[in-house]
């Protein structure tokens, strides 16, 4: 076997392994640093948590409640009411809660006032049956037989004008995370009342009333529908020495389709109250049921509402003892809720 030349080879490879012509040779690879040691009591290089929250940092605080100045509007009902935060913690959120969930929330924190709201009211249909009472020839023409009038009927069920109140108690939003569409607000605790003058039978008499009730309300909005409710017991005093001194219980739900719902239970509301004196004697049943019809898009709807209200003698004593057995005036509420 004929050996290969030794020399050739050995040129070969160096003219393989040195660099091309113009290029300079390649740098010695720098040395690699030893890892910096990290024990507990080294601090950590800020630079690692530039662009990141440091543990240090803590969230922003929550924003305290401002005070707001909330007007409502409607024809048996309108109001202005300043709400006055007491403390600085924000109003909870109740979310995506069930009613019952809420009204439990709000029950648990019944004993810690958050909120004070004065609020100045009027009643405009019953003030307007005031002003249809001094016109005797049309009063009288309202009479449609049966002994309906329809002013009375449009009007009954207010005893009172106007009213000042005086609202303590905790309050509970319903936003829900990720929507802007979904708003509200729930209230629990004690509202005081009062006011001058006295409506019977769409004549305004002197007497200075207090009025002292727990009440338990809100409203939820979305854009499907518009939830209400109100319920409450509390107690109503008259300066007047002809006018019953009364213990009552209030029940209101209400709601607004603004989307296809129940055809039993949408755009549809129910009230009921029930009086008695102090002693024990039923005095009132007040029963009213309505309908609605929401107004296109917005968030207007119109409403009917028909009921009764039954009335006992000895709700009225001398002058105003005007009826001495019990009896029944029907009801019909036209309006419009916002």
């Amino acid at each position: 076997m004929t050996a290969r030349p030794l020399l050739p080879s050995l040129l070969v490879a160096l003219l393989a392994a040195s660099p091309a012509r113009g290029q300079a040779p390649a740098e010695p690879e720098a040395p690699l640093a030893p890892p910096t040691p990290v024990g507990d009591d080294e601090e950590d290089d800020p630079a690692l948590y530039e662009g990141w929250a440091t543990p240090q940092e803590a969230p922003p605080p929550p924003r305290a409640e401002p005070v707001t100045l909330v007007l409502a509007y409607g024809a048996y009902y309108t109001s202005a009411g300043l709400y006055l935060p007491l403390t600085g913690a924000p109003t909870p959120d109740a979310g995506e809660r069930t009613e019952a969930q809420i009204y439990w929330s709000l029950l648990r924190g019944a004993l810690v006032p958050r909120f004070l709201v004065l609020e100045a009211s009027v009643n405009p249909m019953p003030c307007l049956g005031l002003a249809a009472r001094e016109w005797d020839w049309g009063y009288r023409h309202a009479e449609v037989g049966y002994g309906l009038n329809l002013v009375r009927a449009l009007t009954a069920g207010f005893d009172e004008p106007f009213a000042l109140s005086l609202f303590l108690g905790n309050a509970t939003d319903f936003d829900v995370s990720g929507r802007r569409d979904v708003r509200g607000r729930g209230y629990l605790g004690v509202v005081v009342s009062s006011g001058l003058g006295h409506i019977l039978d769409n004549v305004l008499y002197q007497d200075r009333w207090m009025e002292a009730e727990v009440k338990l309300k809100g409203d939820r909005v979305s854009e499907e529908m518009k939830l209400s409710w109100s319920f409450r017991v509390g107690v109503k005093l008259h300066d007047s020495p002809w006018i019953t001194d009364t213990a009552y219980l209030g029940l209101r739900r209400s709601r607004v389709d603004y989307q296809e719902g129940s055809l039993l239970l949408a755009n549809s509301g129910v009230e009921y109250r029930f009086d008695l004196s102090l002693d024990g004697r039923p005095l009132r049943h007040f029963f009213l049921v309505d309908k609605k019809w929401p107004l296109g898009k917005g968030r207007a709807a119109l409403v009917l509402g028909v009921g009764a209200l039954w009335e006992a003698g000895a709700t009225y004593r001398g002058v105003l003892a005007q009826r001495t057995t019990p009896a029944w005036q029907a009801l019909v509420r036209p309006n419009v809720v916002f």
